[in-house]
């Protein structure tokens, strides 16, 4: 950088002093990083190998990874522990399961673990439950499927249609860059749907790449094709080859390759297969290495794919529920959306029916949205309405002499009022939501006849317009209400006429609905007007259109309501648009 920056030449020949000490500081290192995942387990690990003390936490200096192997030549093993917020969903939806099924009113983690055991766990549920492989993985219902969020990755599963985690395994392994660029996935669903077409070398090969229809996939497959092809050539050796192939194989281990090559053709030849036949299968070796994916770690992956899947077809509203609580608000909207698209009813929030996550009806067949999301509500202010609800009319809410108001205080009946967590005790002597915010939560009452006062004095704030309504839902629960937007009669009219939301445009079609959250006004470097109109859509995915050629004295654009658009798409530019008046309709 000194060599570049004129600037910073400047400052050091300035202060020479900081030049002094830049240059001993530079090239140095500057912390111990740490394997998100990787530990070390052992018997007195202080005894053979060095540790130090990084951020409070004991770690070696050594590492061990795709290009620097220190621990494995040394008898040390590694293991990557993963924390997956799937199991948390796993664990939330067993907790609704014990709630609604086995009258466990409060579940503790062994009753949690109990259930697990006995029903999900990899030895006791059946992995071959054709219910649960047709109503999820071929029908296409992914909500927070582990693995399957992607709309790619969902889109391969339901044409390859797994019955087992073996296909599973292999749907995930070829969905990955090497192997998609390589057209695998459109081969793979090819010779599934025709398996009698795939031709094998000899029996071994069958033996082996069956499973995955004469592809090989797993890097097991590389090594188990070694030893029983290759001449003497031992399981231990087809594993050094496997890492060696995948570029994670040690000094010894590529001394080795020429070895390991002439054992496999002399045993070729000895089996039958021409020289030029163990010359290619050896080259797939090192063509397939290159996005080989190891089965064992694949095969326990989808073991947790099937786990979720299970409970979601056995019990999707305690599925739902524990897939909405774990959804980050920016893909809220989406979930809700995949929750109403199976059948089910979101309830608003509610001071009386809300809690800590989300819930379920008696009736299983509406999940209420909890108080935690409110923005602004703390966990003591809404514990202090879970002890003390139900509540029957504000003034139960606003002067109840067992509530501590310190811990539920103004700000947090600002938030929801605001949220709309109060509408059921805003009776008829409130003119509108504004009214009845002065009167409750601007100017908060002390006393039952302040609160009277307010009511007449406030008469005349009316209410907040839809546009503000939804902008405060916005602000205080970080997601955008569609179906406050979007209802079902405009829904009704864009599957009718097949138009897709802007977030799965077709270049081809060149019309998509969106609904627009902002517009910002722009000048080209031409002086010339121009919008950029940023929206959403059903998946809660933000994206911006360029609207060239405008007159703001006449195009307008309107927040918060669903428009049909015929739209231009480039790399380069994204969504754009000539016309206004030409290419937008506005649905409602």
């Amino acid at each position: 950088l000194m060599r570049y920056s004129d600037s910073l030449k400047t400052f050091l020949k300035k202060y020479p002093d900081v030049e002094t000490h830049v240059n001993k500081l530079y090239g140095q290192t500057r912390s111990a990083s740490r394997h998100a995942g990787g530990v070390v387990v052992g018997e007195n690990l202080n005894e053979w190998m060095p540790l130090i003390n990084s951020g409070g936490v004991r770690q070696t200096p050594w590492s061990e990874g795709q290009n620097v192997r220190h621990l494995e030549p040394m008898g040390f093993i590694k293991f990557d522990i993963l924390g997956l917020a799937s199991l948390r969903m796993i664990e939330d939806a067993i907790r609704h399961v014990l709630v609604r099924y086995h009258g466990v009113s409060d579940p503790s983690f062994a009753d949690i673990k109990a259930f697990y055991e006995e029903h999900l766990h990899p030895e006791k549920i059946d992995l071959e439950d054709t219910k649960v492989w047709e109503n999820i993985f071929h029908e296409g219902k992914w909500a927070g499927i582990f693995q399957f969020t992607e709309a790619g990755a969902q889109t391969f599963c339901k044409q390859a249609r797994p019955n087992n985690i073996t296909d599973l395994a292999a749907i995930t392994s070829i969905y990955r860059p090497g192997p998609l660029s390589a057209g695998v996935d459109k081969m793979y669903v090819g010779a599934k749907e025709d398996p009698g077409a795939v031709d094998y070398l000899n029996h071994h090969v069958r033996e082996v790449t069956e499973e995955t229809y004469g592809f090989l996939i797993f890097q097991e497959q590389i090594a188990m094709l070694a030893h029983k092809l290759g001449k003497d050539l031992s399981l231990d050796e087809g594993n050094k080859l496997r890492k060696l192939l995948t570029k994670k194989g040690t000094g010894s281990a590529a001394a080795e390759k020429d070895k390991i090559y002439d054992k496999f053709r002399r045993g070729c030849i000895e089996k039958g297969m021409k020289e030029y036949e163990a010359k290619e299968l050896w080259g797939k070796f090192e063509y397939f290495s290159g996005y080989g994916f190891n089965k064992s770690h694949a095969v326990s992956y989808c073991v947790l794919s099937f786990q979720c899947a299970y409970l979601l077809h056995y019990y999707p509203e305690c599925w739902l529920a524990a897939f909405l609580d774990k959804e980050p608000d920016k893909r809220k909207e989406r979930a809700i959306n995949v929750a109403k698209s199976y059948g089910y009813q979101i309830a608003p929030l509610n001071i009386n029916t809300s809690g800590v996550r989300w819930e379920i009806s008696p009736d299983g067949k509406t999940l209420i949205q909890p108080l935690s999301s409110i923005k602004g509500l703390g966990a003591t202010a809404i514990q202090q309405i879970l002890d003390h609800r139900p509540f029957d009319t504000i003034e139960d809410f606003l002067f109840n002499e067992s509530i501590v108001y310190s811990k539920l205080n103004k700000k947090s009946i600002d938030a929801l009022v605001r949220s709309q967590a109060l509408n059921t005790l805003k009776d008829n002597r409130f003119t509108g939501l504004k009214h009845f915010w002065m009167a409750v939560a601007k100017d908060r009452p002390r006393k039952p006849k302040n609160l009277e006062t307010n009511i007449e004095m406030y008469a005349e704030a009316g209410d907040y317009t839809e546009e503000e309504k939804l902008q405060y839902l916005v602000d205080l629960t970080g997601f955008f209400p569609l179906n406050l937007v979007v209802d079902e009669h405009v829904q009704r009219r864009l599957d009718e006429l097949m138009v897709p939301p802007i977030s799965e445009f077709d270049p081809e079609l060149q019309l998509a609905w969106f609904i627009p959250r902002e517009v910002v006004r722009k000048k080209t470097k031409n002086g010339k007007d121009f919008y950029i109109v940023k929206v959403i859509d059903s998946n809660s995915e933000q994206t911006s259109i360029k609207c060239w050629g405008v007159k703001p004295d006449k195009d307008r654009v309107f927040l918060n309501r669903p428009y049909l658009a015929r739209l231009d798409w480039s790399p380069q530019w994204g969504f754009s648009t000539r016309s206004l008046s030409h290419n937008f309709r506005m649905l409602a």
